[in-house]
């Protein structure tokens, strides 16, 4: 297994989740039961970076690593960077961003992409992406796709129905069919060189990114390479919003009863 380091961001304040981290999940918080999750990763080192102190004493009375940052990050890209800088980790480290709303993450899709981004010296960042199955998902602005070339590195990610088939349009196909082309779903975990990292910091937001409000687009404007790994299904969701809350301290709350039953 390659060497890697996982930094896994939380904010305190969430527009659509307020304190989110800091949710009980099953008697524990919310970032907590990442952190746990991430240790089964066997990284070098898993570091929590928040901006706020509670979620800091949170992860902290759990045994975990802090990293305090600061608080007007635009992105969680962003916070990593200062991590890298603040752990003076070297431009080759491979340090990978653990969302902090990814409890059920599974361990072997984490190797996958550090192991993708490995085996490519060229790129800077490794990502993953799965099949689209129907219309509907192609044509939802919520679910980005990211089209690549022969070789599997991303050429774009757009909230559009990318690719674009002229003699097939999404808008005018039954919903639940299959995409008449190849559609490929980006999964929102990333691992990185934290050279490119340091980076990435210093530029500006890039208009292509200010337009979809997708910050990987930012590294493909400034040159960088990013290399996909394409898995088979989509790992189980995050916590976005309360019903997504609900679903997992349901999963929680089961495995205790299954724990202790």
């Amino acid at each position: 297994m390659t060497p890697f380091q996982i930094v896994i961001p939380a904010r305190f304040a969430s527009s659509r989740l307020p304190e989110k981290a800091l949710a009980d999940v099953a008697g524990k918080p919310l970032v907590v039961r990442v952190w746990e999750q991430a240790q089964r990763a066997a990284a070098e080192s898993v570091w929590v970076a928040t901006d706020h102190p509670r979620i800091a004493e949170a992860v902290q009375r759990a045994g975990g690593a802090v990293v305090m940052t600061a608080p007007e990050h635009p992105s969680g890209t962003d916070r990593l960077a200062e991590v890298v800088t603040q752990q003076r980790w070297g431009d080759e480290t491979i340090v990978l961003n653990w969302q902090g709303d990814e409890p059920l993450l599974p361990v072997a899709l984490v190797h996958a992409v550090v192991e993708r981004l490995a085996a490519h010296p060229d790129a800077a960042i490794a990502t993953a992406a799965v099949p689209v199955t129907t219309v509907r998902e192609w044509r939802d602005p919520n679910v980005v796709k990211v089209v690549c070339d022969r070789n599997g590195y991303a050429n774009y990610f757009s909230r559009a129905p990318l690719p674009w088939v002229r003699e097939a349009d999404p808008f005018a196909l039954d919903a639940n069919a299959a995409p008449p082309v190849p559609v490929w779903r980006h999964i929102g975990l990333y691992a990185y060189r934290a050279g490119f990292l340091r980076r990435f910091a210093t530029w500006g937001e890039a208009p292509l990114e200010a337009a979809e409000k997708l910050e990987q687009l930012r590294a493909l404007w400034y040159g960088a390479r990013i290399v996909v790994h394409f898995a088979a299904e989509a790992p189980p969701p995050g916590v976005d919003t309360a019903e997504d809350l609900a679903r997992i301290r349901a999963f929680f709350a089961q495995s205790r009863r299954n724990e202790f039953g």
